[in-house]
């Protein structure tokens, strides 16, 4: 292979020349066939004095071509051989993809060697079993798997059922009558309620009892819970003149997170001036009308 500059020597090893110890003298010049040499290191040399290898930095240094040991040499001392191992190669940045699992030592990898993220991030894997970050999430918010095969996702903790809020609305007054025949009308003066549900999954449990009252045996009549929208949320039929003591409750999917007004509403079955009464007064508490909403978190 052909280099720019120049090549790099490997395995380039030397033996140095016979150096004679001069009494009283720790530094000398290595050579190789009468030319200086210079190792790159003194790591880079195998070097034998009165037959014993000797340390590296502790028992010699070198700078350049010159070897010096750590104490003067003196008469009788014997430098048997100075093993020059040759030149430094330097392996460079490797090519991509080209660094294994086997090269890097087990539990070298550290925090500071990561690429950087961000605070709350954790790291799962992939569908393909590669690694990725979940998405930081809100303050609250707790980790949902979402079974295996896909990435896990911070979310609000389920409300499990618990309530959310409470509107309560009474009256103790005469509420009023209806006459309108074959379709719901309002009673003037009775309760409603008006409730904002705090998420659209979120169900309102509607509670509403009262006395009702019809103006003759035979008319039939019927009392519900409408929305905003006037729907019927739930109903019932009553018959007869007497009082009823009438208690409806459902629980509604309001799919909504804007403001509902649920209101009480009747109407009557046949024409000819029969009324349906809502009865309420103050004498008698047992004639409270009594209107409940409230949310249940999903």
């Amino acid at each position: 292979m052909a280099y720019i500059g120049r090549e790099p020597q490997v395995g380039n090893f030397q033996v140095c020349d016979a150096i004679s110890v001069v009494n009283g003298q720790a530094a000398y010049t290595m050579q190789v066939g009468g030319v200086n040499v210079s190792p790159e290191t003194a790591n880079h040399m195998l070097v034998s004095l009165n037959g014993v290898l000797q340390a590296p930095g502790s028992s010699y240094t070198v700078s350049g071509s010159t070897i010096t040991f750590a104490s003067n040499l003196v008469t009788g001392d014997v430098i048997n051989f100075i093993h020059i191992l040759g030149s430094v190669l330097d392996l460079g940045v490797p090519s991509d993809a080209t660094v294994t699992s086997a090269k890097i030592v087990d539990d070298a990898i550290t925090l500071a060697k990561m690429a950087p993220g961000t605070d709350g991030n954790l790291i799962t894997y992939d569908a393909s079993g590669n690694p990725v970050a979940v998405a930081t999430g809100s303050s609250g918010q707790v980790l949902t798997s979402a079974g295996a095969g896909a990435v896990p996702s911070f979310q609000s903790p389920a409300g499990g059922g618990k309530v959310g809020q409470v509107i309560v609305a009474t009256a103790t007054a005469s509420v009023g009558s209806v006459t309108s025949v074959g379709s719901y009308a309002d009673f003037s003066s009775a309760p409603t309620i008006a409730i904002t549900p705090s998420a659209t999954n979120s169900k309102v449990l509607i509670e509403f009892s009262g006395i009702f009252s019809a103006g003759g045996s035979s008319n039939g009549c019927d009392v519900a819970i409408t929305d905003s929208s006037n729907n019927v949320i739930i109903a019932t039929g009553m018959y007869g003149s007497r009082r009823h003591g009438l208690t409806l409750w459902t629980l509604h999917s309001a799919n909504t997170s804007s403001e509902i007004t649920y209101k009480v509403r009747g109407k009557v079955n046949s024409s000819g001036g029969h009324n349906l009464y809502l009865d309420s007064g103050t004498s008698d508490p047992l004639r409270t009308t009594f209107f409940k909403a409230t949310e249940i978190l999903a």
